[in-house]
Protein backbone atom coordinates (compact mmCIF):
# COMPACT_ATOMS: atom_id res chain seq x y z
CA UNK A 1 0.00 0.00 0.00
CA UNK A 2 1.27 3.37 -0.62
CA UNK A 3 1.61 5.95 1.78
CA UNK A 4 -1.64 8.35 0.97
CA UNK A 5 -3.58 5.14 1.02
CA UNK A 6 -2.31 4.14 4.24
CA UNK A 7 -2.38 7.64 5.92
CA UNK A 8 -5.83 7.93 4.57
CA UNK A 9 -6.57 4.06 6.90
CA UNK A 10 -4.78 5.48 9.93
CA UNK A 11 -6.99 8.91 9.57
CA UNK A 12 -10.14 6.98 9.97
CA UNK A 13 -8.60 4.35 12.69
CA UNK A 14 -7.31 7.34 15.01
CA UNK A 15 -9.95 9.89 14.80
CA UNK A 16 -13.09 8.27 13.73
CA UNK A 17 -13.23 5.16 16.16
CA UNK A 18 -13.78 5.99 19.24
CA UNK A 19 -10.12 6.01 21.35
CA UNK A 20 -11.28 3.44 24.18
CA UNK A 21 -11.54 0.85 21.13
CA UNK A 22 -8.95 1.97 18.48
CA UNK A 23 -6.18 1.57 21.47
CA UNK A 24 -7.57 -1.74 22.54
CA UNK A 25 -5.70 -4.63 22.54
CA UNK A 26 -8.00 -6.90 21.03
CA UNK A 27 -9.61 -4.11 18.94
CA UNK A 28 -5.84 -4.27 17.17
CA UNK A 29 -4.58 -7.63 17.43
CA UNK A 30 -5.93 -8.49 14.12
CA UNK A 31 -4.49 -5.99 12.58
CA UNK A 32 -1.14 -6.31 14.20
CA UNK A 33 -1.21 -10.45 12.82
CA UNK A 34 -1.83 -8.82 9.65
CA UNK A 35 0.76 -6.32 9.24
CA UNK A 36 3.64 -8.61 10.93
CA UNK A 37 2.92 -11.50 9.30
CA UNK A 38 2.19 -12.87 12.59
CA UNK A 39 5.69 -13.22 13.48
CA UNK A 40 6.87 -11.95 16.97
CA UNK A 41 3.55 -10.45 18.56
CA UNK A 42 4.50 -9.98 22.22
CA UNK A 43 7.32 -7.62 21.16
CA UNK A 44 6.03 -5.57 18.39
CA UNK A 45 2.78 -4.79 20.41
CA UNK A 46 4.67 -4.01 23.12
CA UNK A 47 7.03 -1.84 21.80
CA UNK A 48 7.00 1.26 22.90
CA UNK A 49 7.08 -0.38 26.87
CA UNK A 50 10.02 -2.28 25.79
CA UNK A 51 11.87 0.02 23.39
CA UNK A 52 13.30 2.18 26.43
CA UNK A 53 14.85 -0.77 27.78
CA UNK A 54 16.39 -2.08 24.96
CA UNK A 55 20.36 -1.98 24.51
CA UNK A 56 21.82 -0.31 21.24
CA UNK A 57 22.60 -3.97 19.85
CA UNK A 58 19.08 -4.69 20.51
CA UNK A 59 17.85 -1.56 19.20
CA UNK A 60 19.51 -2.05 16.14
CA UNK A 61 19.09 -5.49 15.63
CA UNK A 62 15.35 -5.20 15.87
CA UNK A 63 15.18 -2.61 12.96
CA UNK A 64 17.11 -4.29 11.19
CA UNK A 65 15.00 -8.18 11.36
CA UNK A 66 11.53 -5.97 11.43
CA UNK A 67 9.61 -7.96 8.80
CA UNK A 68 6.24 -5.95 8.24
CA UNK A 69 4.20 -5.56 4.88
CA UNK A 70 5.03 -1.90 5.10
CA UNK A 71 8.73 -3.36 3.73
CA UNK A 72 7.68 -3.99 0.50
CA UNK A 73 6.72 -0.89 -0.62
CA UNK A 74 9.31 1.34 -2.35
CA UNK A 75 9.36 4.66 0.20
CA UNK A 76 7.58 5.51 3.13
CA UNK A 77 6.98 9.03 1.52
CA UNK A 78 3.67 10.25 -0.31
CA UNK A 79 4.04 11.58 -3.69
CA UNK A 80 3.55 14.86 -2.75
CA UNK A 81 6.30 15.23 -0.31
CA UNK A 82 8.53 13.59 -2.87
CA UNK A 83 7.77 16.21 -5.25
CA UNK A 84 8.40 18.73 -2.62
CA UNK A 85 11.61 17.56 -1.67
CA UNK A 86 12.85 17.76 -5.26
CA UNK A 87 11.51 21.27 -5.28
CA UNK A 88 12.97 22.30 -2.47
CA UNK A 89 16.08 21.47 -3.38
CA UNK A 90 18.00 24.37 -4.25
CA UNK A 91 20.99 24.51 -7.62
CA UNK A 92 23.35 25.94 -5.56
CA UNK A 93 23.45 22.84 -3.57
CA UNK A 94 26.45 20.57 -3.96
CA UNK A 95 25.51 18.06 -1.14
CA UNK A 96 22.81 16.12 -0.64
CA UNK A 97 22.58 13.61 2.45
CA UNK A 98 19.58 10.91 3.72
CA UNK A 99 19.86 10.34 6.91
CA UNK A 100 17.51 7.40 7.14
CA UNK A 101 17.82 6.83 3.83
CA UNK A 102 16.29 3.18 3.77
CA UNK A 103 16.58 1.39 0.53
CA UNK A 104 18.00 5.07 -1.30
CA UNK A 105 14.26 5.88 -3.16
CA UNK A 106 14.58 9.21 -2.52
CA UNK A 107 17.98 9.35 -3.29
CA UNK A 108 17.88 7.52 -6.42
CA UNK A 109 14.77 10.11 -7.14
CA UNK A 110 17.11 13.11 -7.22
CA UNK A 111 19.78 11.71 -8.64
CA UNK A 112 17.02 11.46 -12.15
CA UNK A 113 16.82 15.11 -11.45
CA UNK A 114 19.92 16.49 -10.32
CA UNK A 115 22.71 14.47 -11.52
CA UNK A 116 25.52 17.25 -10.76
CA UNK A 117 24.61 16.36 -7.33
CA UNK A 118 26.54 14.41 -4.89
CA UNK A 119 24.44 12.56 -2.53
CA UNK A 120 24.87 10.16 0.02
CA UNK A 121 22.72 7.79 2.38
CA UNK A 122 22.94 7.02 5.95
CA UNK A 123 20.77 4.46 7.34
CA UNK A 124 21.40 0.85 9.81
CA UNK A 125 21.76 -0.88 6.67
CA UNK A 126 23.27 -1.03 3.95
CA UNK A 127 20.79 -0.95 0.87
CA UNK A 128 20.80 -4.09 -1.33
CA UNK A 129 22.24 -3.72 -4.93
CA UNK A 130 24.00 -1.65 -6.56
CA UNK A 131 23.76 2.16 -5.08
CA UNK A 132 23.80 5.37 -7.13
CA UNK A 133 25.31 7.38 -4.32
CA UNK A 134 27.96 6.92 -1.18
CA UNK A 135 26.48 5.38 1.50
CA UNK A 136 27.54 5.07 5.80
CA UNK A 137 25.46 2.83 8.20
CA UNK A 138 25.46 4.18 12.08
CA UNK A 139 23.79 5.60 14.66
CA UNK A 140 21.97 9.01 14.09
CA UNK A 141 22.68 10.06 17.94
CA UNK A 142 26.51 10.22 16.57
CA UNK A 143 26.93 11.19 13.08
CA UNK A 144 30.24 10.66 11.85
CA UNK A 145 30.66 13.89 9.41
CA UNK A 146 31.87 17.26 10.22
CA UNK A 147 29.73 20.06 11.35
CA UNK A 148 28.38 21.40 8.02
CA UNK A 149 29.19 18.81 5.75
CA UNK A 150 26.68 18.55 3.66
CA UNK A 151 24.29 21.70 1.47
CA UNK A 152 21.20 20.00 2.57
CA UNK A 153 20.03 17.03 4.83
CA UNK A 154 16.88 15.24 4.41
CA UNK A 155 15.33 12.85 7.24
CA UNK A 156 12.02 11.66 5.97
CA UNK A 157 10.17 9.04 8.15
CA UNK A 158 12.71 8.58 10.55
CA UNK A 159 12.67 11.00 13.62
CA UNK A 160 9.66 9.38 15.04
CA UNK A 161 11.51 6.53 15.75
CA UNK A 162 13.83 8.47 17.51
CA UNK A 163 14.34 7.94 21.47
CA UNK A 164 16.51 10.98 22.33
CA UNK A 165 14.87 12.78 19.85
CA UNK A 166 16.65 16.14 20.88
CA UNK A 167 20.55 14.84 20.38
CA UNK A 168 19.73 13.64 17.09
CA UNK A 169 17.96 16.28 15.84
CA UNK A 170 20.87 18.87 16.72
CA UNK A 171 23.24 16.35 14.67
CA UNK A 172 21.31 16.84 11.57
CA UNK A 173 21.00 20.68 12.02
CA UNK A 174 25.23 20.46 12.77
CA UNK A 175 25.96 18.67 10.11
CA UNK A 176 23.83 20.89 7.30
CA UNK A 177 25.37 23.69 5.65
CA UNK A 178 22.41 25.41 4.22
CA UNK A 179 19.11 23.77 4.58
CA UNK A 180 17.36 20.83 6.47
CA UNK A 181 14.05 18.89 5.42
CA UNK A 182 12.07 16.69 7.75
CA UNK A 183 9.25 14.73 6.74
CA UNK A 184 7.19 13.03 9.81
CA UNK A 185 3.85 11.75 10.17
CA UNK A 186 1.19 14.13 11.61
CA UNK A 187 -0.51 11.40 13.83
CA UNK A 188 -1.97 11.25 17.38
CA UNK A 189 -0.52 9.17 19.81
CA UNK A 190 -1.95 5.70 20.43
CA UNK A 191 -0.08 3.01 22.36
CA UNK A 192 -0.98 0.61 19.53
CA UNK A 193 0.52 1.84 16.44
CA UNK A 194 1.57 -0.23 13.42
CA UNK A 195 4.67 1.91 12.76
CA UNK A 196 7.59 1.18 16.09
CA UNK A 197 6.41 5.09 16.46
CA UNK A 198 8.16 6.57 19.41
CA UNK A 199 7.41 10.27 18.87
CA UNK A 200 4.05 11.81 17.59
CA UNK A 201 3.48 14.83 15.96
CA UNK A 202 -0.48 15.79 15.90
CA UNK A 203 0.16 19.55 15.33
CA UNK A 204 3.57 21.46 13.56
CA UNK A 205 4.50 23.24 16.95
CA UNK A 206 5.31 19.90 18.14
CA UNK A 207 7.59 19.65 15.65
CA UNK A 208 8.86 22.69 14.70
CA UNK A 209 9.46 23.54 18.58
CA UNK A 210 12.75 21.02 19.07
CA UNK A 211 14.30 22.24 15.93
CA UNK A 212 16.24 24.56 16.82
CA UNK A 213 16.25 26.34 13.39
CA UNK A 214 14.90 30.36 13.25
CA UNK A 215 13.72 30.21 9.57
CA UNK A 216 11.90 27.26 8.37
CA UNK A 217 8.06 26.61 6.90
CA UNK A 218 6.20 23.36 7.73
CA UNK A 219 3.20 22.34 6.47
CA UNK A 220 1.08 19.50 5.98
CA UNK A 221 1.12 17.41 2.57
CA UNK A 222 -1.38 14.55 1.97
CA UNK A 223 -1.27 13.40 5.91
CA UNK A 224 2.47 13.97 6.88
CA UNK A 225 4.50 17.31 7.82
CA UNK A 226 6.80 18.54 5.42
CA UNK A 227 9.21 20.72 7.32
CA UNK A 228 12.11 22.70 5.76
CA UNK A 229 14.86 25.06 7.56
CA UNK A 230 17.26 27.26 6.52
CA UNK A 231 20.51 27.11 8.72
CA UNK A 232 22.16 30.92 8.80
CA UNK A 233 25.57 31.68 8.41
Amino acid sequence: MNRRLTNSIRFVMDELIPPFIRDSKIFMYPFYYFAYRGKNLKEVMNFKTKVYNYSEEEYFAFYKDLNTISRNRKTDLNQGCIDAILNSLDDSAESIIDIGCGNGYVLNEIAKVKSNKKLHGFDLKQPEGKLSFEFTSGNIERLPFEDNSFDIVLCNHTVEHLLNEEKCINELVRIARKKLIIVTPCQRYFYYTLDEHVNFYPYKEKLTSIIPLGTFECKKIQGDWMYVGKKEK
